[in-house]
């Protein structure tokens, strides 16, 4: 998490620095904030002040108010997009990505837009948990950050966004792993299958994938098809021929008189094919 916040922090001085005058923590309750008509200045720095502080539910507070009192003002847009920050420093995820969405729908041209981007990507990206809970935070900070790369590819956002990308796949699959082992301890085989399957289709660069392949060769045996059970055994073999999954995978394999051999008609292969 280091490294996001790092980039976000650098992102967001620019806009600290825009006062118009010359990290801590904050409570887990927003402040309540009596409205007292203020010039835009002096909202604005007292936010800012806020910030500096690491006082940053406050602030973000005080950043909305900057919006609201003056709405079509160029502090509005700058405060706007500070409130995003502040609430996000504040692990107040939902306000964070209503703060950055709101900025891009009202300024899409603006110059800031990939830093909203990247900041909606790491709320989500920041709320992932472990592979024994659901995962719909882990599907919303893939597509999230795969947007920031697909929108802005040569940005330093995308260059970090990127990296998170490979995590998000690798948890994902790790999810699709505890399902489908889950499945064959219960001698469901073909529910099995399919879990290893996805990983093998679409999680292919992930770590799990030697495990998901050795564990077709358990489930295609387990099956009574050695034919695939041996195909993924070659595919095992030959790609990660090291592998303790390999070791497993062919001592399986020999105790039933069987080889690792490649049918080039099964999906194993195919699949495998598609991707390298």
């Amino acid at each position: 998490m280091l490294r996001s916040r790092a980039v976000l922090v650098a992102g967001v001085l620019g806009l600290m620095a825009l006062g118009l005058a010359g990290c801590g923590s904050s409570s887990d309750k927003p402040p309540e904030l009596a409205y007292v008509e203020q010039p835009v200045d002096e909202l604005y720095n007292a936010a800012l002040a806020k910030a500096q502080d690491g006082l940053f539910l406050e602030a973000a507070v005080r950043f909305d108010e900057v919006e609201r009192q003056h709405p079509y003002s160029v502090w509005a847009r700058r405060a706007m997009l500070m409130s995003a920050y502040s609430y996000y420093q504040s692990n107040k995820y939902d306000e964070a990505i209503l703060a950055a969405e709101r900025f891009i729908t009202l300024h899409p041209g603006n110059r800031d837009v990939p830093y909203a981007y990247y900041l909606i990507g790491i709320c989500h990206y920041e709320r992932i948990t472990d592979v024994g809970r659901d995962q719909k935070a882990t599907e919303q900070a893939l597509g999230a950050l795969d947007e920031v790369v697909r929108r802005f590819p040569t940005s330093e956002y995308a260059r970090d966004a990127r990296l998170k990308i490979d995590l998000t796949r690798d948890h994902l699959a790790g999810k699709e792993m505890e399902i489908g082992r889950y499945y064959l301890q219960k001698n469901q085989l073909i529910a099995s299958i399919n879990r290893f399957r996805t990983v093998i289709e679409r999680y292919q660069t992930t770590t799990h994938v030697p495990e998901a392949l050795h564990r077709l060769v358990e489930a295609y045996l387990a099956l009574g098809v050695p034919g695939e059970a041996q195909t993924a055994a070659a595919v095992l073999g030959y790609n990660f021929p090291g592998s303790e999954w390999y070791e497993d995978s062919y001592a399986l394999l020999k105790g039933r008189d069987l080889e690792p051999a490649e049918n080039e008609g099964s999906w194993i292969s195919k699949a495998w094919r598609s991707v390298f």
